[in-house]
């Protein structure tokens, strides 16, 4: 394996959904793909490893980037796909809740940005996308927790972009419209259809409209570009 030519990305949350999508996407574009999830992975190939754990456990997270950084010396890319969600009024959601998904969505984005970064700046290169939603700029009535973590993880993202600045890393996120994913099957289909109402282009996300913006933001070119955050759908 040639590690200087060879392209190495970590991608969270990658056992269903997005996560599984873009692991999938970019190995058949040669990169090689580090995944994880609470659960084990279907995804079988010879590019692909996956580890078993939970985002937002420091020494998990630490052990799983050390491990991948001692293989291949390197990571190129990562893609903080993570994420959980609980659409419920705020009268009705428990603190329990409101500190799960604060872990998995905040503490595991900054986690792996961490552990990554430390790695990526050993070689002066790298690429971080976060994901957002579009639900902060509508700020969604229903879904206050959920939306709540998206917006910290965009002031992270523009926090972390001017920190790796100088280590040449980008730090960006894509706010995708909805996606037909475990994240929304709960939703009722009149609510979907109301916020799909307010977006410029009247309709759902799909998984390539998300990749679009990832390879532009991965892209070698995109050196200038950090920092920003790309909702989908006509808002801004």
């Amino acid at each position: 394996m040639n590690n200087k030519m060879n392209k190495i990305m970590v991608i969270t949350g990658t056992s269903k959904g997005i996560g599984r999508e873009l692991s999938q996407y970019y190995l058949k574009k040669g990169y090689t793909v580090i995944g994880c999830s609470r659960s084990e992975s279907e995804l079988l190939h010879e590019r692909y490893e996956h580890f078993c754990l939970d985002v937002s456990d420091e020494k998990s997270v630490e052990k799983m980037i050390t491990d991948v950084s001692r293989k291949y010396k390197k990571i190129d890319y990562l893609l903080n796909n993570a994420g959980i969600a609980s659409m419920n009024h705020t009268l009705l959601t428990p603190a329990s809740v409101v500190e799960k998904i604060f872990k998995v969505n905040v503490l595991g984005t900054f986690l792996f940005s961490r552990e990554v970064a430390k790695v990526m700046s050993k070689n002066k290169w790298g690429r971080v996308v976060n994901f957002s939603t579009i639900g902060v700029p509508l700020r969604l009535e229903g879904e206050c927790i959920y939306t709540s973590s998206k917006a910290a993880v965009e002031m992270m993202t523009r926090i972390l972009a001017k920190e790796y600045a100088g280590m040449n890393i980008t730090v960006n996120a894509v706010g995708p419209t909805p996606v037909k994913t475990d994240l929304i099957r709960n939703i009722p289909e009149d609510k979907i259809t109301s916020l799909i109402n307010r977006q410029a282009v009247k309709k759902m996300s799909d998984h390539g409209d998300i990749i679009n913006v990832i390879n532009f933001f991965i892209n070698h070119k995109s050196n200038m570009v950090t920092g920003q955050v790309l909702y989908l759908g006509g808002l801004s």
